[in-house]
Protein backbone atom coordinates (compact mmCIF):
# COMPACT_ATOMS: atom_id res chain seq x y z
CA UNK A 1 0.00 0.00 0.00
CA UNK A 2 1.26 3.41 -0.92
CA UNK A 3 1.49 6.23 1.53
CA UNK A 4 0.79 9.83 0.62
CA UNK A 5 3.05 12.56 1.86
CA UNK A 6 1.18 15.37 3.53
CA UNK A 7 3.83 18.01 2.90
CA UNK A 8 5.42 18.71 -0.40
CA UNK A 9 9.17 19.17 -0.55
CA UNK A 10 10.12 22.60 -1.89
CA UNK A 11 12.16 22.57 -5.07
CA UNK A 12 15.59 24.09 -4.76
CA UNK A 13 15.84 27.51 -6.35
CA UNK A 14 18.78 28.98 -8.21
CA UNK A 15 21.99 29.02 -6.21
CA UNK A 16 22.69 32.46 -4.86
CA UNK A 17 26.01 33.64 -3.50
CA UNK A 18 25.93 35.53 -0.26
CA UNK A 19 26.78 39.18 -0.75
CA UNK A 20 29.87 40.48 0.99
CA UNK A 21 29.79 43.56 3.14
CA UNK A 22 32.45 46.25 3.12
CA UNK A 23 33.72 44.99 6.48
CA UNK A 24 34.14 41.42 5.19
CA UNK A 25 35.93 42.64 2.05
CA UNK A 26 38.28 44.79 4.16
CA UNK A 27 39.04 41.86 6.47
CA UNK A 28 39.84 39.64 3.48
CA UNK A 29 42.12 42.26 1.93
CA UNK A 30 43.96 42.75 5.23
CA UNK A 31 44.27 38.98 5.75
CA UNK A 32 45.66 38.46 2.23
CA UNK A 33 48.10 41.35 2.67
CA UNK A 34 49.35 40.03 6.03
CA UNK A 35 49.68 36.52 4.60
CA UNK A 36 51.54 37.84 1.54
CA UNK A 37 53.94 39.90 3.67
CA UNK A 38 54.56 36.94 5.99
CA UNK A 39 55.31 34.69 3.01
CA UNK A 40 57.61 37.35 1.53
CA UNK A 41 59.57 37.63 4.79
CA UNK A 42 59.76 33.84 4.99
CA UNK A 43 61.02 33.69 1.39
CA UNK A 44 63.80 36.20 2.10
CA UNK A 45 64.80 34.39 5.28
CA UNK A 46 64.70 30.89 3.84
CA UNK A 47 66.33 31.67 0.49
CA UNK A 48 69.65 32.64 2.05
CA UNK A 49 69.67 29.71 4.49
CA UNK A 50 68.28 26.82 2.47
CA UNK A 51 69.62 27.38 -1.03
CA UNK A 52 73.15 26.13 -1.52
CA UNK A 53 74.01 25.57 -5.19
CA UNK A 54 76.38 22.66 -4.43
CA UNK A 55 73.70 20.79 -2.41
CA UNK A 56 71.44 18.28 -4.18
CA UNK A 57 67.90 19.34 -3.36
CA UNK A 58 65.50 16.57 -2.34
CA UNK A 59 61.83 16.28 -1.44
CA UNK A 60 61.87 18.52 1.64
CA UNK A 61 63.79 21.31 -0.01
CA UNK A 62 61.42 21.03 -2.98
CA UNK A 63 58.52 21.32 -0.56
CA UNK A 64 60.05 24.47 0.95
CA UNK A 65 60.82 26.01 -2.46
CA UNK A 66 57.31 25.24 -3.68
CA UNK A 67 55.66 26.67 -0.58
CA UNK A 68 57.68 29.87 -0.79
CA UNK A 69 57.59 30.26 -4.59
CA UNK A 70 54.40 32.39 -4.74
CA UNK A 71 55.91 34.70 -2.13
CA UNK A 72 58.86 35.40 -4.43
CA UNK A 73 56.80 37.55 -6.83
CA UNK A 74 56.80 40.74 -4.71
CA UNK A 75 60.53 40.35 -4.07
CA UNK A 76 61.26 39.75 -7.73
CA UNK A 77 59.21 42.81 -8.68
CA UNK A 78 61.23 44.88 -6.20
CA UNK A 79 64.51 43.77 -7.77
CA UNK A 80 65.63 40.99 -5.42
CA UNK A 81 66.92 37.84 -7.06
CA UNK A 82 65.40 34.91 -5.15
CA UNK A 83 66.07 31.36 -6.25
CA UNK A 84 62.68 29.70 -6.76
CA UNK A 85 63.79 26.37 -8.24
CA UNK A 86 66.95 24.39 -7.51
CA UNK A 87 68.60 23.30 -10.76
CA UNK A 88 70.75 20.80 -8.84
CA UNK A 89 67.93 18.55 -7.60
CA UNK A 90 67.20 14.86 -7.12
CA UNK A 91 64.66 14.77 -9.94
CA UNK A 92 61.21 13.29 -9.40
CA UNK A 93 61.18 13.58 -5.58
CA UNK A 94 62.18 17.25 -5.70
CA UNK A 95 59.52 17.98 -8.33
CA UNK A 96 56.83 16.20 -6.29
CA UNK A 97 57.80 18.19 -3.19
CA UNK A 98 57.81 21.40 -5.25
CA UNK A 99 54.31 20.76 -6.60
CA UNK A 100 52.93 19.78 -3.18
CA UNK A 101 54.41 22.99 -1.74
CA UNK A 102 52.92 25.18 -4.46
CA UNK A 103 49.48 23.59 -4.07
CA UNK A 104 49.59 23.86 -0.28
CA UNK A 105 50.51 27.53 -0.42
CA UNK A 106 47.85 28.22 -3.05
CA UNK A 107 45.21 26.45 -1.00
CA UNK A 108 46.07 28.45 2.11
CA UNK A 109 46.40 31.77 0.29
CA UNK A 110 43.35 31.51 -1.95
CA UNK A 111 41.34 29.64 0.65
CA UNK A 112 41.24 32.88 2.62
CA UNK A 113 40.31 34.88 -0.47
CA UNK A 114 37.45 32.72 -1.68
CA UNK A 115 35.89 31.50 1.53
CA UNK A 116 32.30 32.58 1.82
CA UNK A 117 30.84 33.33 5.23
CA UNK A 118 28.14 31.00 6.45
CA UNK A 119 24.61 32.26 6.60
CA UNK A 120 23.81 33.05 10.20
CA UNK A 121 20.18 32.84 11.14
Amino acid sequence: MLCRMEESVPKPGPASRPSLTAKEITIKIVALTVLGVALGVAQGWAATRSYKPEQVAGFYLGLLHGFLMPAALPGLLLGNDFPIYAPNNSGRLYNIGYLVGINTCGTLFFGVAFRFPRNRR
